[in-house]
């Protein structure tokens, strides 16, 4: 992506005292607006469309040139700021100097029909570096804390996943069983519905979509919210049916292509925030995970030679 050449202010560090989501809507800014774009309004999609173009250009501009630039009005243009998690047109600004000082490594790129092997490798290995990246930057820690809080309060632990979710699904339950967390996985369509209308206050649900649009798990979590259940929603960035019934969001960042849909780098992205999710829900009650780790991995020791 050709971006000016004009000389660009120092980015802005964040203090220790300046809250976390603040520091998080000031990353990863150009990904944001590439995943927001399809659910955009027209006038939106146009600032969008001229920020990612020019992003060197939009640093040195005031928001009525990128309003006249684009079409639209200074409220637009701020509207769009905030739809990004920023506070406004100057901290869209301060975000895209920081990206462009200190450019991404890697683009996420899609594959063309005549890329040989070393290409493949190249771009599939890069891509997954690069949303692991984005993911960690754009992951409420806040909102981590309340998920951690939830499950740890709940009698038992529902998780939802559905077609290549539901390996994530099972993952998630597998390492919850570990540190002693009474934990299912469903990932059968039929089932999860019957599951979700069957929970109640002390239950905890996890559900894993990338799109959040998918219909059975918006379905299992719409539910499961009904009944009375507290809900943590992992899904990609963007606005998606499944947020209007989510208590907690932990957001990826990943982004499929035309060769790459239901790629792996989704799936990394949710296996990273199920292992940190783990960690954290580990260390919430250390000495109880320890032990459990301990005596489960003393049976799984039984498996092996």
């Amino acid at each position: 992506m050709a971006t000016s050449r004009k000389s660009v202010k120092a980015p802005h560090r964040a203090s220790a005292s300046e809250p976390v989501a603040d520091r998080a809507a000031l990353q990863a800014t150009l990904g944001r607006i590439q995943s927001l774009l399809p659910t955009m309004g027209a006038v939106a999609q146009r600032i969008g469309e001229f920020v990612i173009r020019h992003p060197g250009d939009v640093v040195h501009m005031s928001v009525s040139e990128v309003a006249e630039k684009t079409d639209s009005s200074e409220g637009s243009v701020v509207g769009f700021c905030k739809l990004l998690g920023a506070t406004g047109f100057q901290q869209l600004k301060i975000s895209l100097a920081q990206e462009i000082v200190h450019p991404v490594q890697y683009i996420h790129e899609d594959l063309s029909e005549d890329d040989n092997e070393d290409v493949v490798v190249s771009k599939i290995f890069h891509s997954n570096i690069q949303t692991l990246k984005d993911t960690e930057s754009i992951l409420d820690v806040a909102a981590l804390k309340q998920a951690v809080k939830l499950i740890r309060r709940a009698k038992r632990v529902e998780i939802y996943g559905i077609g290549s979710s539901a390996v994530i699904a099972d993952d998630a339950h597998y390492r919850m069983l570990r540190i002693g967390l009474h934990a299912t996985a469903v990932t059968d369509s039929h089932v999860q519905a019957i599951s979700a209308s069957l929970t109640g206050p002390d239950v905890a649900v996890l559900t894993i979509s990338h799109s959040g649009s998918t219909h059975e798990t918006v379905l299992a979590t719409r539910l499961a919210k009904e009944a009375g259940a507290r809900t943590v929603c992992i899904t990609n960035f963007g606005k998606s049916p499944i947020q209007e019934y989510a208590d907690v969001m932990l957001h990826t960042m990943a982004r499929e292509t035309r060769f790459r849909t239901e790629a792996m780098t989704s799936r990394l992205a949710q296996l990273a925030i199920i292992d940190t999710l783990i960690a954290c829900l580990a260390l919430s009650d250390y000495e109880t995970s320890v032990a459990t780790l301990r005596s489960t991995f003393d049976v799984l020791s039984t498996k092996r030679y």
